[in-house]
């Protein structure tokens, strides 16, 4: 923050009893936030799953439901990664406290207001925002979950063309059973590729990212 640097006095019991129901609200905001994250990963599994027991459910089944299936994933990745910048939030601020006042409270008994943790600390209070981009949360997403969900989405669905009805016996086989209805199967298979590229590269190129700004900063969180 702008200005002289001044010292805080230090905190009395009340203010002490403040913080740390601030802490505990702040633990039990980012548990819920954790578990809603989990929630719309489920739903990508579960619909993944449907998707795979209609599939595989006879050898004359179309592979439609696994292409199908890939536009509900995309909307579940989008909503998880809304849900996580808002954890993201919670999670910061917990460890900041964690950091910076449970550590050394317990270490030293001195909470260091000289660093001026704190002011990082009500700037976030007093101006919240996201500390990362929508892509950025995408990205994580994709390399903690999604990355297998969409693995497997793929596997399956290329299986399928090869196995079913019958083992596919060359390429051109291959691209008839990949149409879907008046749009030929090499489309249909050009846009899946994109599909899963883009998402490889906004995984790489977030990692990328969260690797600089890590090497950057000089504080051990990206908060504030």
């Amino acid at each position: 923050m702008d200005g002289p640097a001044t010292t805080r006095k230090p905190l009395d019991p009340a203010e002490m009893g403040v913080l740390a129901h601030l802490y505990r609200a702040e633990v039990y905001r980012s548990t819920i936030w954790r578990t809603r994250l989990d929630t719309t990963t489920n739903w990508s599994v579960v619909t993944l799953g449907v998707a795979l027991s209609i599939t595989y459910s006879s050898p004359q089944a179309s592979p439609l439901p696994l292409v199908l299936v890939g536009i509900l994933i995309v909307f579940f990745l989008m909503l998880e990664a809304r849900r996580y910048r808002y954890f993201n939030v919670w999670r910061a601020r917990c460890r900041w406290m964690e950091l910076h006042f449970v550590a050394p409270m317990l270490r030293e008994g001195d909470l260091h207001f000289e660093q001026r943790w704190q002011d990082r600390l009500a700037d976030d209070y007093l101006h919240p925002r996201y500390h990362v981009s929508m892509w950025t949360a995408m990205g994580r997403r994709i390399r903690r979950n999604y990355f297998w969900i969409l693995l497997i989405q793929t596997a399956a669905y290329l299986g399928k063309l090869m196995v079913h009805p019958t083992a596919a016996s060359s390429l051109g086989e291959i691209l008839d059973r990949a149409a879907i209805g008046p749009i030929p199967g090499w489309f249909v298979l050009l846009v899946g590729g994109s599909y899963c590229l883009s998402w490889g590269v906004i995984a790489l190129l977030s990692a990328r990212l969260d690797a600089g700004r890590a090497r950057k900063r000089q504080d051990p969180l990206g908060m504030g």
